[in-house]
């Protein structure tokens, strides 16, 4: 019996940006509101804050930060905090764009954080519930910061399932 072996190959494209003042003024402004998102969050285990901002086409911006809890897993990451936030209060409106930053006094920080999985496919759902992907702004505070438009750039495989909606 003959194989028939297809190769495929998926490429994902991101913005590298070296600092902050390289972004156009919505981002960079998109960006700081991240930072500010970090002053709230609880993160007394990890100590590693994140912090998340979400600009709505209201021009609403919605912030997320993590929060931890000492019955692990019951914690909740920045991203989902801002996204389910958003689905709870502001349904109808959409979201144009994602910023996300971190920081922690145990280490320096030379990269921008990604999401975690459950972060990208919490991502994914907003998008397709929205019908339109959202750039995603990675930010490192003193560093690069990564732009991508979509939350596929980071998780190409996304898990959907339309016959799980009835």
């Amino acid at each position: 019996m003959k194989q028939s072996l297809i190769k495929k190959e998926i490429n994902i494209a991101f913005d590298d940006f070296g600092s902050i003042d390289e972004l156009n003024e919505t981002d960079r402004e998109l960006c700081l509101e991240a930072v500010k998102a970090l002053k709230n969050s609880h993160s007394p285990y990890s100590k590693f804050k994140v912090g998340a901002a979400v600009k709505l086409t209201s021009g609403k911006i919605v912030y997320g930060s993590n929060q931890e809890n000492v019955a692990y897993p019951s914690g909740l990451c920045a991203e989902r905090v801002a996204l389910f936030a958003i689905g709870a209060n502001y349904p109808d409106d959409k979201i144009i764009s994602i910023a996300i930053t971190a920081s922690t006094d145990s280490f320096e920080l030379k990269l921008p954080t990604t999401p975690c999985g459950a972060c990208l496919q919490v991502m994914a759902e907003s998008e397709k519930k929205q019908e339109q992907e959202f750039d995603i702004l990675l930010y490192c505070i003193d560093g690069p910061i990564w732009k991508a438009r979509g939350v596929g750039s980071f998780l190409p495989f996304l898990f959907f399932e339309d016959r799980l909606r009835g």
